[in-house]
């Protein structure tokens, strides 16, 4: 399990999105947004799965509940080059429940485990899983070792628990990223119960030094939107978290970079809009931030105003 992820967030984490990311942290594993596994036996294949050689080390995570659908995902997965197939066990939209798949899995670990063990005959990359510490009233702490206990015996090792349970009636998914309570000792506790796992956290999680503080009591950590609205914050991961003796790269550095990867993405008809959002907060918490989102929310964009801006912030240093 790595030590550090960027959460699957729908409609934030795609391929641009991940290139960014990259370019702040080598080390830190990056995950696509959910996929859903139809989706992918019957789609646009490369639309939905093509990836940057750089993007290495990445998780695709698979909605889905169907074991044959589930397992013939993955192998497409595997042969697409991916390094991990996840199964997400966590999302509580209607859309994901009407198919179900997603958190209203926690309620059958069975057909979860049957997924598992599906997929593990198809593939030699880990599959793993991501869920939440309960849902609905099926919410103790014994019902949520039971379905780790149910979905490792069917081979899997590696889990990412949301230290918040779901609730799939009376909350929007955006309510059930927040108002459930976080119970962090329950995750904490897992790892103790199951020693021999995997177990990764998730969930209210801000900070690089926060992100630290977890991994003294369980194996990964993972945080999603402060790093989308904060990407800078991912510059801190390979020297704060895994010791490595790299420098920092600049925001300056990252972003010439970046550029370069918009020049080859719009010759290939990519739109800059559907990568610039992803940027948005790179210049978060410094002087000429409000000036830097203007710059990129303007009516126009083009890639010769980012490079005014790298002139601009280059003499303001």
């Amino acid at each position: 399990m790595h030590k550090f992820s960027v959460a699957p967030m729908m409609d934030w984490t795609d391929r641009h999105c991940r290139y960014f990311h990259r370019l702040l942290s080598v080390e830190v594993q990056l995950w696509t947004e959910m996929v859903t596994a139809k989706a992918i036996l019957h789609g646009d294949k490369g639309r939905l799965l093509d990836f940057e050689a750089g993007e290495h080390p990445l998780v695709l995570q698979l909605g889905g509940g169907d074991p044959g659908e589930m397992a013939q995902a993955a192998r497409v997965a595997q042969v697409w080059g991916y390094d991990e197939v996840n199964i997400n066990v966590g999302c509580p939209s209607d859309r994901v429940r009407s198919g179900n798949f997603g958190a209203c899995l926690m309620q059958t670990p069975e057909v979860v485990a049957q997924c598992v063990d599906a997929m593990r005959q198809m593939v030699d990359i880990p599959v793993t899983v991501k869920s939440r510490i309960g849902v609905d009233a099926r919410d103790s702490y014994e019902e949520l070792v039971e379905f780790v206990g149910v979905v490792a015996q069917a081979g899997c090792k590696d889990f990412v628990i949301h230290a918040r349970k779901a609730w799939l009636q009376g909350l929007s998914p955006k309510e059930n990223r927040s108002v459930p309570p976080l119970n962090y000792e329950w995750v904490y506790q897992l790892k103790r119960d199951f020693p021999a796992l995997g177990i990764g956290i998730n969930g209210g999680i801000m900070t690089v030094e926060s992100a630290k503080g977890h991994l003294a009591s369980v194996d990964g950590v993972m945080l999603g939107r402060a790093v989308y609205h904060q990407p800078y914050l991912l510059s801190e991961v390979d020297v704060m978290i895994y010791q490595k003796k790299t420098a920092v790269v600049s925001r300056e550095q990252v972003l010439l970079r970046f550029i370069e990867y918009m020049k080859n993405q719009q010759g290939q008809g990519v739109p800059i809009r559907s990568m610039t959002r992803h940027i948005l907060g790179l210049y978060h918490g410094q002087p000429n931030a409000k000036k830097f989102r203007r710059l990129l929310s303007g009516k126009t964009v083009e890639l010769a105003h980012l490079y005014t801006w790298l002139d601009f912030v280059t003499e303001e240093n």
